[in-house]
């Protein structure tokens, strides 16, 4: 059936659409040159789907208070994540990610932090090169593990494995690399389920050992064993697998991203380094709320699964079923207010802009999201990265090796951006 149209109907931005359907450049800067030509409210089609884009101060703020059962950031995102990863991924799952940031696990999950980061280390040595994006991602992994995939799972041979099965599994490749989601699909995602199973073999192994094993340093991984507690072995060793891996994927590749932006943003800003190295841990957490900010390429999307009323200022909107209502954080960013494109610390106090005078609403700029869509995870990434970046400029000193700054990769729509290229650094013990 065809789709109902929008009442009253925005401008249709014809010929425009996303990289998952059709080549694009650069996805962000397709949609800025459709908002210039349309205003701050149009409609497209991309492939089989229906986007009603706003970017108006009250179309923000009608978007953020769209319910979820009405529609739906999960749905949204499972679309869009679906694409890169097998199904199975996400069928009957007990343990989901967003459960996972209780305060007593943010601690336990800081402690294995402290762990990753004395392994990190000991492996970089006293001198050397690395990249800091592939150096941010191999930490991130060594966390995530340690922290909900069991014993063993952050050490040795069991460790690499994982890291190889979860490169390739990587969720956020549906949106850091949308252009090449065809290719996944032509391929039945015979690379993603293989590494898959990877992971169950792994992780079933380290459901065994738990059963005799101290769970003290395995708490949220004893709480995802004990969801399936009742079931027979072969189901609760795949099911307990399944639900770490859907974890590992949603919880750990944009923190990593976030974390490599924090490094390159205070190498760019020798006083602001200098003054974390020297113990300011509130100016460390600013820094690492600024370059998320400037990091960010979301596309922040619901999927309409009953009809909701989008108010976005000139006109109120009637949106049926079956559409897809969203906004571009990268444009709202950088454009709301004068200054924003600049990375600039001291416009944060604690997790909120000090001063937001100049924007027509505050809801227009974000880090983390806001209100009942702000992610979870944010306290446990600002302690993670003010805690990761505070370690590794006091251990060493960073000199880049990158003559122009790193750039995000064009075609990305979605998450925080991912470098497009290499971006090293030469380290020494200070």
């Amino acid at each position: 059936m065809p789709l109902a149209e929008i009442v009253p109907a925005p401008p249709l931005a014809v010929g425009v659409g996303l990289p998952w359907d059709q080549p694009v450049g650069d996805a962000v800067a397709a949609i800025a040159a459709a908002r210039a030509a349309h205003g701050d409210t149009f409609t497209l089609t991309s492939g089989r789907d229906h986007y009603l884009f706003t970017f108006s101060p009250r179309g923000v703020e009608s978007f953020y208070g769209l319910p979820e059962e009405a529609a739906s950031k999960g749905v949204a995102d499972y679309l869009m994540l679906r694409r890169k990863l097998p199904d199975g991924i996400f069928d009957g799952r007990r343990t989901l990610p967003g459960s996972l940031f209780r305060r007593d696990d943010v601690a336990g999950y800081l402690r294995h932090l402290d762990d990753a980061l004395a392994q990190t280390l000991a492996d970089l040595g006293a001198a050397g090169e690395a990249d800091v994006f592939a150096l941010t991602r191999r930490l991130g992994h060594r966390m995530g593990l340690a922290s909900w995939a069991g014993p063993d799972a952050a050490d040795g041979d069991t460790f690499e494995a994982l890291v190889e099965a979860f490169d390739t599994l990587d969720g956020s490749d549906a949106f850091v690399h949308p252009d090449a989601m065809a290719a996944v699909a032509a391929s039945g995602k015979t690379a993603e389920r293989a590494a898959l199973e990877v992971v169950v073999e792994h992780v079933g192994s380290a459901v065994d050992r738990l059963l005799d094993d101290d769970v003290t340093d395995h708490a949220l991984f004893a709480r995802i064993v004990a969801a399936w507690a009742h079931e027979p072995e072969d189901v609760r060793r795949r099911g307990v697998a399944l639900d770490v891996a859907l974890i590992h994927v949603a919880s750990m590749s944009n923190l990593a991203a976030a974390l490599g932006w924090a490094l390159v943003d205070l190498l760019d800003h020798p006083r602001e380094a200098a003054a974390v190295v020297a113990g300011d841990a509130d100016l460390a957490q600013r820094c690492a709320l600024e370059s998320t900010r400037l990091a960010q390429r979301s596309i922040m999307a619901r999927t309409v699964l009953s009809p909701v009323t989008l108010d976005v200022g000139d006109a109120v909107l009637e949106v049926p079923a079956g559409w897809t209502v969203a906004t571009l954080l990268p444009l709202l960013n950088t454009t709301a207010g004068p200054g924003l494109d600049r990375w600039d610390p001291d416009r944060w106090d604690r997790h909120r802009l000090a001063d937001t005078s100049g924007l027509a609403s505050p809801q227009l700029v974000t880090a983390f999201g806001h209100g009942r869509h702000t992610c979870p995870a944010q306290p446990f990434a600002l302690a993670a990265m003010t805690a990761a970046v505070s370690t590794l400029l006091a251990t060493y000193d960073l000199e880049p090796r990158w003559t122009s700054r790193p750039s995000p990769v064009p075609a990305q729509i979605g998450g925080i951006a991912r470098a497009d290229g290499p971006c090293v650094v030469a380290y020494t013990l200070r």
